[in-house]
């Protein structure tokens, strides 16, 4: 039996699918540590421990998630049960050193992340080939194959199309037309109609292209064209900007069920 305590694990990446990863892993009992950006680029911020960066703390079904500031606190606040959120642009040295890395960034392209940075390294969708650039890869498009985890290949590519949530897709999702400063007239839970202005860049108007209910925000301050900066559910349910997606805990449970099979099992 795998006893989860003995097992740091260190997920970069605090977004919203990377907390359905972290809450999965900390809720079965692992220390988990979480690295991110000085500035996250969340957009779902209510449901993910990126948050923790900017406001201290935030608690996400009954888990909560706390700002430190170096890696020998982040360790010792794990076992607490408390999961600690660190801004480290690269994975600081632990003692002891983790069992598992995650990289949760869903960035679609491979970035530092290689297959020696612990006995077990798992990446999420797609810019990594399992057994290259780490062990396993869990597949993130939408679809039958969501939440599988690949011990050898590549996740589906990036279609640059966002998953469909109550019949919208792309529609759904608010980007940035251009740089500049962004600055929002709307709350999470707020519901809009389409053609709504829900903030501005500089002077230029963003409008809702839906109607629905407002789940995603990024931190205002300067953004670059293009960029995901808001995110509209047409099903217009509020209490939901407060819980983890279904793909969120499907993913997490890929991860789960990797560290449990890959540490289950001697690897060199």
């Amino acid at each position: 039996m795998i006893d989860p305590e003995r097992h740091l694990i260190v997920v970069r990446g605090g977004g919203d699918l990377g907390s359905g990863v972290i809450w999965r892993l900390r809720r079965v009992g692992f220390p988990v540590v979480v690295l991110e950006l000085g500035r996250p680029l969340t957009v779902r911020r209510t449901v993910a421990f990126s948050s923790a960066v900017t406001d201290g703390s935030i608690v996400i079904d009954g888990i909560e998630g706390r700002r430190v500031e170096t890696a020998a606190e982040a360790v010792a606040v794990t076992s607490t049960g408390i999961v600690p959120v660190l801004v480290a642009s690269e994975i600081p040295i632990f003692a002891p050193r983790p069992s598992v890395v995650v990289d949760a960034r869903l960035a679609k392209q491979k970035l530092d992340t290689s297959i020696d940075q612990a006995p077990l390294v798992v990446a999420l969708g797609p810019g990594f080939e399992a057994g290259v650039d780490c062990d396993a890869v869990v597949e993130t498009m939408r679809g039958h194959r969501l939440g599988r985890v690949l011990w050898e290949g590549t996740a589906e590519p990036n279609t640059g199309v966002p998953g469909e949530i109550g019949g919208a897709s792309a529609e759904r999702v608010v980007r940035a037309d251009r740089d500049g400063t962004l600055r929002w007239n709307v709350d999470f839970g707020d519901s809009v109609k389409e053609g709504t202005v829900i903030g501005r860049i500089d002077d230029s108007a963003i409008r809702a292209r839906i109607s629905g209910t407002v789940r995603g925000l990024l931190l205002p301050g300067p953004v670059t064209a293009g960029l995901k900066i808001g995110d509209i559910d047409p099903r217009v349910d509020p209490a939901a900007i407060h819980q983890i997606s279904d793909k969120a805990l499907s993913i997490g449970g890929a991860v789960l069920e990797a560290a449990l099979a890959g540490l289950g099992v001697p690897r060199g």
